[in-house]
């Protein structure tokens, strides 16, 4: 049985990683100064943020409605001479719309089209991605791959740390009062994705590069049975790259593959520049039979 995988933009992987895994990408629509723009194809996070800069208007994002992704799904079976089905990754179904939007269209293919809601974001959805890669290169059946995935997602651990919490504030996830405080206090605080929601995590107080690095000790600190096959490192912009490295050491010998991505504009317009965070799964090595 010929299986593709497709996913929403919002799973943040690279263009050799979509090469790669031979991942069908729907691009999320992006306003900003009245202007709509496909995340990654018309927009870069770089341009995004520099738009922000000049004008202070926050962007918004716009779900893709079920028509568009039936038309996307459409093409995707037609695509590399025809695939017997689709299985669709999508952004958590409790921070957007585009899941049930998804599931919609889905309906007009005959279980030909599969759609998982990742309950996460980012790279987290990556993990899933590859894991389902890997049990389609097994054999496994669509309704196979599903269920494993399913049984797996609530280990796909998803967290950032945060330099402000200005584009929260101004998109409505959390209060004046918040911000203010933890401006005052210099609170940098840890966004962890928990039951597909986000949620404030433990807060680190300093200079952004100190508080990076003990993120990243606190993760490995409080999930003592990861996966080690692979880990990401995925962040929007950072003042300062360099500390991708200094991650890295912190991982290696702890992980056999360590995968640096950079998020797209729909998950970095809520969380801002100077956003990192590592994703992993949480459930130990896999059996490979």
């Amino acid at each position: 049985m010929k299986i593709k995988i497709t996913a929403d933009c919002t799973c943040d992987l690279t263009q050799d990683m979509i090469k790669q895994l031979n991942v069908g990408i729907k691009p999320v629509s992006i306003i900003m100064n009245d202007q709509e723009y496909l995340d990654g194809v018309t927009i870069t996070l770089p341009q995004l943020f520099e738009m922000f800069k000049e004008s202070g208007q926050l962007p918004r994002t716009s779900a893709c409605n079920p028509v568009e992704y039936e038309e996307f799904f459409n093409e995707q079976l037609k695509s590399d001479d025809g695939y017997d089905a689709l299985i669709h990754f999508s952004l958590s179904s409790g921070i957007s719309s585009l899941n049930q939007n998804a599931a919609t269209a889905s309906k007009a293919f005959d279980n030909k089209v599969w759609v998982i809601d990742s309950q996460t974001l980012s790279t987290a959805i990556a993990l899933q991605i590859y894991y389902a890669y890997e049990l389609i290169q097994k054999g496994l059946s669509p309704q196979e791959i599903v269920d494993k995935v399913i049984a797996r997602r609530p280990y796909a651990q998803a967290s950032f740390v945060i330099d402000t919490l200005k584009f929260l504030y101004k998109g409505g996830r959390c209060s004046a009062l918040s911000m203010f405080g933890a401006n005052i206090l210099g609170i940098k605080p840890s966004i962890i994705v928990k039951d597909g929601k986000m949620g404030v995590g433990k807060k680190f107080r300093g200079k952004y590069d100190k508080v990076v690095l003990e993120y990243v000790d606190s993760i490995l600190e409080t999930y003592t049975n990861p996966d080690t096959k692979r880990i990401f490192i995925t962040y929007t912009t950072l003042d300062n790259p360099e500390i991708v490295d200094k991650i890295k050491e912190k991982l290696e010998g702890k992980f056999d593959e360590i995968l640096v991505t950079n998020a797209g504009c729909t998950i970095g317009s809520h969380c801002g520049p100077n956003t990192l965070g590592i994703l992993f799964y949480t459930d130990g090595k896999q059996d490979e039979n």
